[in-house]
């Protein structure tokens, strides 16, 4: 039954989005197919992929390099909004899903193509954030995931794929399953999918063994501009080049880790290993500096606001009016956010042991203990007697 006529693929180069390709035509009438690839700073050579999907029946392979505007467009403002799925996630994968859904929507419109497809399975929250965001975008393209409705295990889609003519994968001794980019690594499966075992430290990359990190502690400055980090020890960096050299920075220390069991949303819970050295120091970082630089009012009410953030960035919601409503909440915290944080780096820790700013609201001459002390101490008995008057009147009344 045909869906479509033409369609542009998400293309991995993987298992399942290369036997999309004969399957959509086989299976579901498509008559042209074109794979989109993006470079995302996963490391892979993407001209080997771009090639596999010709060979797989594609008529066009497009591979769009957009590691520029994931930092800038979609990593940055994360950062900004200090956002930690849950407290601890930094949604390195998340924040990539409707960067690939914009190019995969703008590539549709170019090509004249009525459908975009992608290669996610029914389980994961990937399928949500791809179909909403095309959706958001343009509404009128119709969505295609054939993992989602073939219903064939691994071995089956891999003797489907060889029937087809596209080889078997290597045989990985890898049991694991891995997603990688500029931003971090998610790694799943295997003997991960028991909460109690402990992660085997092969499956760690971008992270050192915390017996192999330096025995001397590297200290690390970070310098922000409205809250956008601009600078490594004082010297300027281009966005890409700034997490890219953070990543080596801070992995060489050990940092960056997270095992944590995560609520998807889907409503299953998954265990899920992160490794995200950059993204989780910058985060911190920022965070840091806000507390130097903004009104405790602010600080405080923006901290509900950085919760529903995050959770719509998890949720695929990035292209909607409320994290429309929410950036412009957060851009306005942001003017006064610039200024330099200072870190401890060392065995698995980056503390943050100081930080200065031009716009720092920090006063020493009322903070401080010593004899240069001008906060007026008489002010506070009045102070405290308006502040206490509601309680006291309580204790009066309850006895």
């Amino acid at each position: 039954m045909g869906r479509a006529k033409k369609v542009v693929l998400a293309y991995s180069g993987g298992v399942d989005t290369s036997v999309c390709i004969p399957y959509l035509k086989q299976e579901w009438g498509v008559e042209e197919i074109i794979t989109l690839a993006a470079d995302l700073g996963q490391g892979d050579e993407l001209e080997p992929i771009r090639e596999k999907a010709l060979k797989s029946g594609a008529s066009e392979s497009l591979v769009a390099d957009v590691k520029d505007i994931f930092v800038k467009e979609y990593a940055f403002p994360a950062i900004q909004a200090n956002a930690l799925y849950e407290n601890r996630y930094p949604l390195g994968t998340a924040l990539a899903r409707p960067l690939i859904a914009k190019i995969l929507v703008e590539a549709a419109a170019k090509y004249g193509a009525d459908a975009i497809a992608h290669g996610c399975t029914g389980k994961g929250n990937d399928q949500v954030r791809f179909d909403v965001s095309c959706t958001a975008l343009n509404p009128n393209l119709k969505i295609l995931a054939p993992a989602r409705e073939w219903g064939m295990s691994r071995e089956q889609t891999i003797a489907y794929g060889e029937k087809c003519g596209i080889p078997a994968p290597v045989k990985k001794s890898s049991p694991f399953s891995i997603d990688k980019n500029l931003l971090g690594r998610s790694i799943e499966a295997g003997t991960l999918e028991d909460p109690a075992n402990e992660p085997p430290e092969e499956i760690y990359e971008m992270t050192k063994a915390i017996a192999d990190t330096p025995n001397e502690s590297e200290y690390l400055e970070i310098g922000f501009q409205k809250g956008l980090p601009t600078t490594i020890n004082g010297t300027s960096k281009e966005p890409v080049e700034l997490i890219e050299q953070l990543n080596k920075i801070v992995g060489n220390h050990g940092i960056g880790r997270i095992d944590m069991i995560e609520n998807r949303l889907v409503g299953i819970k998954s265990r899920e290993i992160y490794e995200s050295p950059a993204m989780i120091v910058l985060i911190n970082a920022h965070r840091d500096l806000e507390s130097l630089t903004l009104t405790a009012d602010v600080s405080q009410y923006k901290r509900g606001i950085e919760e529903t953030y995050t959770k719509i960035v998890y949720n695929g919601l990035w292209y909607s009016p409320l994290k429309a409503a929410l950036d412009a909440f957060i851009q306005q915290t942001q003017e006064r956010v610039s200024g330099v944080v200072r870190l401890k780096l060392f065995k698995g820790n980056a503390t943050i042991v100081g930080r200065w700013s031009d716009n720092s609201l920090y006063t020493p001459d009322l903070a401080t203990y010593g004899a240069e002390d001008q906060f007026d101490h008489k002010a506070a008995e009045g102070f405290i007697y308006v502040w206490g008057l509601p309680t006291r009147i309580w204790a009066q009344q309850n006895k």
